[in-house]
């Protein structure tokens, strides 16, 4: 079981790309009984100034982060590898593997459909809440995981903004080792 602070984490705009719509994103982890790592990501603000993926069957997809999109990154450790977790309010997911930093390994993780990530989405006026379950034979196995969480939010404009609870210097840069800012402990 790995130890999870209840308390929501607030993810930052980087200062290149803010959004006038947006009040704050937060996020909550924890672990669900069976061992699933659970994700809940809220987005408030004016919800009708952005640009929302609609509703699809769940399925893996490509280049979710090009439009409104959450995301997970989960190192082992210190690394190098690490995975990729895409969730798209459209009920579309993807996860990538890299054995480091960036590398021109990346690879697409073919999942079976029990594997699959489960993701629920309510939205309101001034909320978007998406939850994501991943299951515990998704996550790096390891005694300590490292978390990056992120969001990319496209306005109505087609314009996109970067949220992380850490960004580097320079340009947005999710897969950053500094980005990898939440740890988690097995007990």
């Amino acid at each position: 079981m790995y130890t999870i602070d209840s308390a929501p984490f607030n993810l930052a705009c980087h200062p290149q790309t803010p959004s006038q719509a947006i009040r704050e994103i937060d996020v909550l982890a924890g672990e669900a009984k069976n061992g699933s790592l659970m994700l809940s990501f809220c987005l408030t603000g004016d919800i009708s100034a952005l640009s929302i993926p609609e509703c699809r069957s769940p399925q893996r997809a490509d280049h979710l982060w090009l439009h409104t999109c959450f995301e997970a990154f989960v190192m082992q450790g210190e690394g190098p590898a690490y995975r990729e977790f895409n969730f798209s309010p459209s009920g579309e997911w993807a996860v990538y593997d890299f054995q480091s930093y960036r590398n021109a390994g990346m690879q697409e993780r073919a999942l079976e459909n029990e594997l699959s990530p489960a993701i629920k989405v309510h939205r309101t006026m001034d909320r978007l809440e998406l939850a994501a379950e991943i299951c515990q034979g998704l996550l790096p196995h390891g005694r300590v995981l490292r978390l990056g969480l992120s969001a990319i939010v496209e306005d109505a404009d087609g314009i996109l903004s970067y949220w992380a609870l850490r960004h580097p210097p320079g340009k947005p840069d999710f897969h950053h080792p500094e980005a990898f800012a939440l740890q988690l402990e097995k007990t």
